[in-house]
C-alpha cells in the first residue's frame, strides 16, 4: 500500500504544482475564498468524491468512505491568504493587489486535494471514513475552525459518526524540504491581542513640565513595565511572550499628543497562567499610568487557544513518518509561539498538527512565513500529500 500511495502521489505531482500556483496567483482573504472553493469543488467532482459546499461561508467538506469498518478521521487544510503585498517575481505571483499566500495555505489546499485523490483510488482498502475539511479564515480571529465546528464539521453527518481523530499539516520553511516535524503535547501558543489607550495632556513639546502627564513618556514606561509581567510573574514552567508591535502617538515632532495607543500580542502555552497574566497586564498598565498622572484603558481580545497535540496521536504520526520518510527525515520540534486555529479541533477531538518541511537553502528558499518574499520548494508536494494519505490509511488500520 505504501508503494501504491507513493506512485499515486508521484503521478499527481504536476497537477498539484499547477493547482498550488493557481491558488497562489489568485489569493483570497478570509471568508472571500469563493474562487478557491470553486476550484476545490471542481476537483472533487472530477474525482467522484461527494462533498458539501458553503460551510462557514466558503468552506468545503468532502468524505471518502472505506469498504471496511473503522474510525472517522478528519483531515484539514486552510484556504485563506494574508493582506500582504508580494515581493516575489514569479510568473505565478499574486495578481490580487494587497493579498498574498504568505503562509503556505495554497500548498495546504493543493496537498489535501492530492490526499483526496489518493484515498479515493484506494478506498476499497480503507478502514473507516475520511472527512476532508477545506477551511476558510484561519488567519482571522476568531477563526474559521470555530465557525466550521458550529456548523457541524465535527458532528455525525448522513449516518456517518462524528470524527474520532483529527490531523492537520502546515508548511515550515525553516525545515528541509520533505522532512516531517512533530511535537507531542503543547506545541503552539495561544494568541491574545492587547490594546492600551494612554490618556495624558497634550501641549508644546518644548514645555513638557507644564503638562499633567506626557502620554508618549507614559506609554514608553508602560511598555517597559509590562515586561515585568513576563520576567517577574511568569512561573518558570509556563513560557510566554508579550510584545508590542504598534505604538501610535502624535503627528508632529513639536507637539505632545493627548493620547497614545499601544497594540501588542500575548502568547502562552498554559491557560491558568494565560488568564492570570491578563489581569496582571491590566493592573500594571493602569497603575503605571496613574503613577505618572495619566489614565490607561486596557482591552484584551482573547484569540486562539494553545494547540496541544494528543500524546498518543503525536507518537503515531512520528512512527508513521519514520516508516514513510525515514528516521533521518523526521524532526522533533520545539515549542512554537505562533498561533493556529486547528487548536479548536484538538480541544474537542484527539489528534496531531504536524509540520512539512519546504525550505531549501541551496535554492534560497528560506524566507519566513508571513513575509512578502515567502515561498516554498514545491518538491514538498511529492511528500506532503503522500504522507497524509499514508497517515490516514494507517490510522484507520491501527484502530
Amino acid at each position: 500500500m505504501e508503494r501504491r500511495i507513493r506512485e499515486a502521489s508521484e503521478a499527481l505531482f504536476p497537477r498539484l504544482v499547477e493547482l498550488r500556483r493557481a491558488f497562489h496567483r489568485r489569493p483570497e482573504l478570509a471568508y472571500q475564498e469563493f474562487e478557491t472553493a470553486r476550484t476545490v469543488a471542481a476537483f472533487l467532482d472530477e474525482s467522484g468524491i461527494p462533498h458539501r459546499t458553503g460551510i462557514a461561508g466558503t468552506g468545503v467538506v468532502a468524505r471518502i468512505d472505506g469498504a471496511h469498518p473503522g474510525p472517522v478521521v478528519m483531515l484539514r487544510a486552510d484556504m485563506d491568504a494574508l493582506p500582504i503585498v508580494e515581493r516575489n517575481a514569479f510568473d505565478f505571483a499574486s495578481e490580487i493587489p494587497g493579498s498574498m499566500h504568505a503562509c503556505g495555505h495554497d500548498a495546504h489546499t493543493a496537498s489535501l486535494l492530492g490526499v483526496a485523490s489518493i484515498l479515493q483510488s484506494i478506498r476499497a482498502e480503507i478502514r473507516g471514513s475520511v472527512r476532508l475539511v477545506f477551511q476558510p479564515a484561519e488567519e482571522l480571529v476568531p477563526g474559521g475552525a470555530l465557525r466550521m465546528i458550529e456548523e457541524g464539521v465535527l458532528d455525525p453527518v448522513d449516518g456517518q459518526p462524528a470524527p474520532q481523530l483529527a490531523f492537520g499539516q502546515h508548511v515550515r520553511p525553516d525545515l528541509p524540504v520533505g522532512t516531517i516535524g512533530v511535537r507531542s503535547g503543547a506545541f503552539m501558543a495561544s494568541s491574545d491581542t492587547v490594546r492600551i489607550r494612554i490618556r495624558g495632556e497634550g501641549g508644546h513639546a518644548a514645555e513638557p513640565h507644564r503638562l499633567a502627564a506626557d502620554a508618549v513618556y507614559v506609554g514608553s514606561q508602560t511598555v517597559i513595565a509590562l515586561q515585568a509581567v513576563i520576567s517577574r510573574n511568569r512561573p518558570p514552567d509556563a513560557p510566554s511572550v508579550l510584545s508590542f508591535g504598534r505604538f501610535v502617538a502624535g503627528d508632529a515632532p513639536n507637539v505632545l499628543p493627548e493620547e497614545v495607543l499601544l497594540h501588542g500580542t500575548f502568547r502562552a502555552m498554559d491557560d491558568e497562567w494565560r488568564y492570570r497574566a491578563h489581569d496582571l497586564i491590566r493592573r500594571v498598565a493602569r497603575h503605571t499610568a496613574e503613577a505618572h498622572g495619566a489614565e490607561a484603558d486596557v482591552e484584551i481580545g482573547v484569540g486562539y487557544p494553545a494547540l496541544v497535540n494528543d500524546v498518543r496521536e503525536a507518537a503515531f504520526v512520528r512512527d508513521a513518518a519514520v516508516r514513510f520518510v525515514g528516521p533521518d527525515r523526521v524532526i522533533d520540534l520545539d515549542r512554537w509561539y505562533v498561533a493556529e486555529d486547528f487548536a479548536r479541533y484538538l480541544e474537542r477531538v484527539p489528534g496531531c498538527f504536524y509540520m512539512l518541511g519546504v525550505g531549501n537553502e541551496a535554492e534560497g528558499i528560506v524566507h519566513g512565513l508571513h513575509t512578502p518574499r515567502f515561498t516554498l520548494d514545491e518538491e514538498a508536494l511529492r511528500v506532503g500529500p503522500a504522507f497524509m494519505a499514508f497517515l490516514a490509511f494507517s490510522r484507520g488500520h491501527a484502530a
